[in-house]
């Protein structure tokens, strides 16, 4: 099947929407009540909220176009809206949530577009899965207005960014919500009506179509940088082109292989100054560099790889694990580390190697111990020249566990749709080798430890193009 998988954006594509200053200036009133509610009280009428409203949204929008971070709602309303005005935090964020809920369904006027039940019921007849992912301030107005239009049912996932912490076009949102539909980035379609957020951010993901929707309303932004598929005006014009798209005869050519899943780390790229900045940030202090943490950083280490605390959280403990206790100075550690992270370099061959296997009809997927978000790994494959080649990205952070656990390659696994048998694993530890053999992978070790046991051994990234297991 040439795909499997077609997923929306809401607004502007499920729905329509528009908005006047009228229309918000009469729902300010609601705003005040429910910070009346938690026992707020501005003293401010109705056109002094409206505008502390819009501007400190409008300075947040600003900055999340820019960072493609999406915030709690709390931090929104405490940092950007109410920012100045000396309101207890814990009564604004115990209506946060509500705030944004109801601006994000009062501030705007919205209607599904007539058409929507019609051609979903269509899709899933044909047998594809159908989600959708929306940026999105609340976490309450997508599945209140699905629900409203009696639609909820047709979508698994719904994927927020403002549950998810990252904004389209960051491709991670992208795999995170192929990832939960258990397809293949390259067998999805993506249909929104941005061409900087949706379709941009499709190709950066490797989706396998990017298509375009008309909306009139005027949003005032510039809207660059890629070129969908196809353009259409109304929804029913998606089901055509879905139905060409089945009928289009399959690229992969039939081979025992399918895929081929690489750890990133040590085998995508390397980091050949590891340690040094850390170590002069100590010498600087007058730190003796200390070897005696062991257990603890590993313990600190497995929380962070598991998504049990934040990657700055892991930096800081890691700063202070070594007598560092200064506020500033434990900023400057932590900094350094960050500065260490993104220090990267990439194998020789990497990016040539990946897209002739891409080019053969190799899915091509990555399963990754880290720390760091999806999000920074995408933007380093990005810089690389490999960043749109992913078809499953599984990262230890967001699925709680590490390798050699099994479950992380079996996600892996049933995200592409493949039994073991039909997968390589490409790895430099012992540990992770003998996992993906433990699961049933065939494996092969590039970069490898001593003790590391695999199917095949290479030495340079571009020996897989050679081999007779890829032939």
């Amino acid at each position: 099947m040439t795909i499997q998988a077609v997923f929306f954006d809401m607004g502007g594509t499920i729905e329509t929407y528009w908005h006047t200053p009228q229309l918000r200036l009469e729902a300010t009133p609601g705003i005040a009540r429910l910070l009346l509610s938690a026992g707020i009280d501005l003293k401010l009428n109705n056109d002094q909220l409206y505008q502390v409203v819009i501007s400190g949204l409008s300075c947040y929008h600003r900055w999340r176009m820019h960072s493609l971070e999406e915030l709690p709602a709390g931090r929104i309303w405490r940092d950007y809206i109410l920012v100045g005005y000396p309101v207890d935090p814990h009564a604004i964020d115990s209506i946060a949530e509500d705030l944004t809920t109801y601006y994000e369904t009062h501030y705007y006027h919205r209607a599904m577009r007539p058409e929507i039940p019609a051609v979903l019921e269509e899709i899933r007849g044909m047998g594809l899965k159908i989600g959708l992912i929306s940026n999105v301030c609340s976490l309450g107005q997508v599945p209140e207005n699905l629900e409203k239009y009696n639609i909820r049912h047709y979508f698994d996932p719904v994927v927020l960014s403002s549950a998810y912490g990252r904004r389209k076009p960051d491709p991670a949102i992208f795999h995170y919500a192929a990832r939960l539909a258990n397809v293949p980035t390259s067998a999805s379609v993506f249909v929104g009506d941005r061409i900087s957020r949706d379709v941009v951010g499709a190709r950066k993901a490797g989706f396998r179509l990017a298509v375009q929707i008309e909306h009139d309303f005027p949003h005032g932004e510039e809207d660059t940088g890629g070129t969908p598929d196809f353009v259409i005006r109304s929804m029913t014009e998606l089901v055509a082109i879905l139905r060409d798209e089945l009928q289009a005869p399959a690229s992969r050519q039939p081979h025992p292989i399918r895929a081929l899943i690489f750890d990133a780390g040590d085998i995508l790229y390397y980091r050949p100054r590891r340690g040094r900045r850390l170590k002069a940030f100590f010498k600087d202090l007058g730190l003796p560099a200390r070897d005696g943490h062991g257990l603890e950083v590993k313990r600190l280490e497995q929380l962070a790889y598991q998504g049990q605390i934040n990657q700055n959280q892991y930096r800081e403990a890691i700063i202070r694990l070594h007598g560092v206790t200064d506020p500033d100075q434990v900023e400057r550690g932590r900094k350094v580390l960050e500065e260490e992270d993104h220090d990267i370099q990439f194998f020789k061959g990497i990016q040539t190697t990946l897209a002739a296997l891409k080019a053969r009809g190799y899915w091509l997927g990555v399963v990754t111990d880290t720390s760091a978000p999806v999000s920074d790994k995408l933007r380093w494959f990005e810089r690389g020249g490999f960043g749109s080649l992913w078809d499953s990205i599984i990262s230890s952070r967001e699925l709680g566990v590490r390798k050699p656990d099994p479950k992380i390659y079996s996600a892996a696994l049933q995200q592409l749709g493949l039994r073991p048998d039909q997968t390589v694993f490409v790895g430099h530890k012992a540990t992770e080798l003998d996992g993906a053999h433990q699961v049933g992978m065939q494996t092969i070790a590039f970069n490898y430890e001593a003790q590391a046991r695999a199917d095949v051994y290479i030495e340079d990234f571009a020996d897989l193009l050679a081999l007779p297991l890829l032939d």
